[in-house]
């Protein structure tokens, strides 16, 4: 029942995900999946392309071609990480296919070991993993967007905000699933960001994030109340907030916020989905 109560308690977090940022694929239904088995098939990246690959055209298949031997062939980094970048923009603007263009992204960062370019591919899966419903891609994403954040921590370790993105890739990513662990290793991260600035407002969200995702619904009010104290107008916080109230059983102020986020998306069928989730506790 707890792990129900888990899953279902991102429904409509996750409606607000697809309505801010969007994702790639689109979920099969409205309501958070199912639980899958702790034996989630494994997400190969090699795999995945040489699947894609299958189905591209012909001319698209020797470009691919080229900019592959083109990266075998680099005898020297800045070579590897232009013809990284080629590849990541290929799957992006000619397939629109995610995971590929996040791996040579990921891969050019890697090569190029600068701040910069390794915080913003990890923010881009980050941003990405939160709306996917697949364990197997999730739990790949999850690593990527770690091992980026650690890399770029240790030319930066004193910058708040990478220790606070890669403590959300644990919330966000195996903790999900039924991890506990996976969650308590963000919640760390976390905790030594608010330790020494509790005015961490990203901090203090992805706190009471992890306490929703672990069943700690009280501290995870505590917390998500900070935070919509002092931004009144983040409708993701709120969001969590009502979810976790419902899952807590006050129905009462579950549905006040429901209806907070309502006024504030103040969009059409954004608002049918809240109706619907006020409905079900009514």
């Amino acid at each position: 029942m707890k792990k129900q109560l888990i899953l279902t308690l991102s429904g409509l977090v996750l409606v607000i995900l697809l309505f801010f940022f969007g994702r790639t694929v689109a979920p099969k239904n409205k309501e958070a999946a199912p639980a899958q088995s702790s034996m989630a098939k494994a997400f190969s990246i090699t795999k995945f392309i040489d699947e894609e690959k299958k189905r591209l055209p012909p001319s698209q298949i020797l470009a691919l071609a080229k900019l592959e031997n083109s990266v075998i062939r680099g005898d020297v980094s800045e070579q590897q990480i232009k013809a990284n970048v080629q590849l990541a923009d290929f799957w992006k603007d000619s397939i629109h296919l995610f995971e590929p263009y996040m791996y040579y992204l990921s891969e050019a960062a890697k090569l190029d070991k600068s701040e910069k370019n390794l915080t913003f591919a990890a923010q881009l899966i980050l941003t990405n993993l939160r709306a996917e419903q697949d364990e197997g891609k999730l739990n790949w994403k999850a690593e990527q967007a770690i091992a980026l954040f650690e890399k770029a921590i240790e030319l930066n370790p004193a910058n708040d905000d990478l220790k606070v993105g890669l403590g959300s890739c644990y919330v966000f990513g195996k903790g999900r699933f039924g991890k506990p662990e996976e969650s308590m290793k963000g919640i760390q991260l976390l905790l030594s960001v608010v330790r020494k600035d509790s005015t961490n407002m990203k901090a203090q969200m992805m706190l009471g994030v992890g306490g929703s995702v672990s069943g700690q619904y009280d501290k995870a009010i505590e917390r998500l109340l900070k935070v919509v104290k002092a931004q009144p107008d983040n409708i993701e916080a709120i969001a969590y907030l009502a979810d976790t109230y419902a899952a807590k059983g006050n129905k009462e102020e579950a549905i006040k916020w429901y209806l907070i986020i309502k006024r504030l998306a103040n969009d059409p069928n954004y608002s049918k989905e809240v109706d619907e989730r006020i409905k079900s506790l009514r």
